[in-house]
């Protein structure tokens, strides 16, 4: 009778209580059959083998789970010098790969086909080495990536902790009715789905003026199949969903050349501002490469940028601060420093146990300060009038009263009488009661 062996390294022998039965002792190793001769001597022969098989099968769950495991953790763990850019052979995506690669960054470039990367690579190997002496091809890798398929782009991503989206339906395709929704929409749609699956800390994406406008020229624009529609809508879906995001919109990009900038300075405004202009594709790729090196300036921020030659050469950063933020970016370092300050309260009145340090204690808790602010005027006394002078009638009657009351006062009481020294009563004490009006 012979059983297959279902995996490879599970199981390396049979058990030494089986070789006593007669079973022969040999690895399993895979597609190699185990002959067990003396087999059909035994009852309980069949219950054996399904139990060898089982084993096996159970053995080789547990260590793909674990692959599996391990492979999400490492993705989990975002390098903050790794970008990711959609769209790196296009004319804005080739650039901002140049430009990434200037400032540090290590570039993963998604591209639908290794025929197409091979003049960005060589674009790249002509660049100038780095301050340190290495070449910027070494800091890049090419990764084949359709946006139309979900399956090819969580992996195209790797642990970048920022992506870049400069895709947008070819203009030599004019007669592609599907290029705009399928393209500018549904692809970019499927990069944000995986970058929020993969909790990437940034989103940069390139739009287009007139978005969100109608009249001219939006409405010029919007001939080439709806594509200001389909670029709004991937708008939308990037800012529902949860990802910081940054959102460029240029102004035409199709006649300035790279020398553009030498006679053009940027100059940005706010979402649903600017009608029309001009920019040039590199002013464009080093402008999202400087957002992608400053998140924290290009914070869930809706730019509309174009070049003029009466606008000012301003620094970028300054040009990202006129542009208010849609969100309250969270502070990390409050976060960071909440455990080491809560601490130092609860163990410093531990340790101040001297007398000195307590003294100073014990005086803030004697003088407390009312909560009433008319407590200062609880030694005020009423105000008093003039009395009128008395006529001389009735001062034989006030002469008589005060005698009968000395008369009174000069009676001895028994207990005076008897030698026993007692208190003066109540109705004898000086202290009057304090009218609670101040104007009686």
């Amino acid at each position: 009778m012979e059983s297959c062996s279902l995996q490879s390294s599970s199981i390396t022998t049979i058990p030494t209580s089986l070789t006593k039965c007669g079973f022969i002792e040999k690895p399993s190793i895979h597609g190699q059959f185990l002959k067990f001769p003396n087999l059909s001597k035994f009852a309980h022969s069949r219950k054996l083998k399904i139990l060898d098989i089982k084993a096996q099968a159970s053995v080789a769950v547990k260590f793909s789970s674990g692959a599996v495991e391990a492979i999400s953790k490492e993705l989990e763990t975002k390098d903050e010098n790794l970008a990711f850019v959609a769209g790196a052979t296009g004319k804005v995506g080739s650039r901002a790969v140049r430009e990434l690669l200037k400032l540090g960054f290590r570039v993963r470039a998604g591209v639908r086909s290794a025929q197409k990367a091979e003049a960005l690579v060589q674009s790249v190997k002509e660049m100038k080495l780095d301050v340190e002496g290495s070449q910027p091809v070494e800091r890049l890798e090419t990764v084949e990536c359709d946006l139309e398929k979900t399956n090819q782009i969580r992996p195209a991503l790797g642990n970048a902790s920022v992506v870049l989206c400069c895709i947008g339906a070819s203009e030599k395709e004019v007669f592609d009715v599907t290029g705009p929704c399928r393209i500018d929409y549904r692809a970019t749609k499927n990069l944000v789905e995986a970058a929020t699956v993969a909790k990437v800390d940034h989103f940069i994406m390139v739009s287009s003026l007139g978005t969100n406008k109608f009249g001219f020229p939006a409405a010029i624009l919007n001939l080439f199949w709806g594509v200001l529609i389909w670029k709004r809508k991937a708008e939308e879906a990037l800012i529902t969903s949860g990802v910081p995001y940054t959102i460029v919109r240029p102004g035409g990009m199709e006649r300035p050349t790279d020398a553009y900038k030498e006679t053009h300075n940027l100059t940005v405004s706010v979402e649903d501002t600017l009608f029309g202009g001009q920019v040039s594709n590199l002013q464009v790729a080093e402008f999202m490469a400087f957002m992608a090196k400053n998140r924290g300036l290009s914070y869930c921020k809706v730019v509309e940028v174009i070049a003029e030659t009466t606008a000012p050469l301003t620094p970028m950063d300054k040009l990202l601060a006129k542009i208010p933020s849609q969100r309250v970016e969270p502070k990390k370092s409050d976060v960071a420093e909440l455990p080491k300050s809560v601490p130092p309260k609860i163990v410093e009145p531990e340790a101040s146990s001297s007398p000195s340090q307590m003294e100073p204690a014990q005086a803030k808790v004697v003088v407390t300060r009312p909560l009433s602010p008319y407590t200062a005027y609880e030694d005020l006394k009423p105000p008093t009038s003039p009395i009128p002078t008395q006529p001389s009638s009735k001062k034989e009657n006030v002469n008589s009263a005060e005698a009968v009351s000395t008369l009174d006062t000069s009676d001895p009481s028994p207990a005076s009488a008897s030698g026993i020294t007692g208190t003066k009563p109540a109705p004898v004490e000086t202290k009057t009661a304090r009218p609670l009006s101040p104007y009686i």
